[in-house]
């Protein structure tokens, strides 16, 4: 017999993030979209709900299918799919956690701004790990720049 965990688990599975998402693309636009690949069991439209953009989509949401075959065929057929110029971002929810709880250094830089969109606790990264990432990419750029002079220098002489 299945306990709550195994429902988390199917639940996660099942759900998707669809990211990306162009300002004028509406809940409904969205549900029509999706629709074609199973039978959609709840949708979260995200919304700005404080400062100068509130009422305004936040360019993501959330799609959860009855099975977790459908959320597959969706995530296979949508991801990369172009909706009003802009390439759509489908994946599991459950990867999109994993991506945010990423301590890569070189991916943490980049993912900072928006784990702090996402408005989950689990997702936050601390600010040492934020400060560190920034030290990393720094150094990364430092070094790309110091190689590209040698370059310049070598190919001169």
């Amino acid at each position: 017999m299945a306990g709550p965990q195994h429902f988390n688990d199917d639940k996660c599975e099942s759900r998707l993030y669809i990211g990306n998402l162009d300002l004028r693309i509406t809940e409904a636009a969205l549900i029509k979209m999706f629709s074609p690949f199973g039978k959609i069991i709840s949708e979260d439209f995200l919304w700005h709900n404080r400062g100068p953009k509130r009422g305004e989509p936040r360019g993501y949401a959330f799609i959860q299918f009855s099975t977790k075959e459908e959320a597959k065929l969706a995530k296979e057929k949508m991801h990369g799919r172009m909706a009003c110029g802009r390439p759509l971002v489908v994946r599991l929810a459950s990867e999109k956690y994993m991506i945010e709880g990423a301590t890569n250094s070189s991916k943490v830089a980049g993912d900072a701004s928006r784990m702090s969109l996402s408005g989950s606790s689990s997702g936050q990264i601390s600010r040492s790990a934020k400060i560190a990432a920034i030290k990393n990419k720094l150094k990364d750029m430092e070094e790309e720049s110091h190689n590209s002079k040698k370059q310049k220098q070598d190919e001169v002489s």
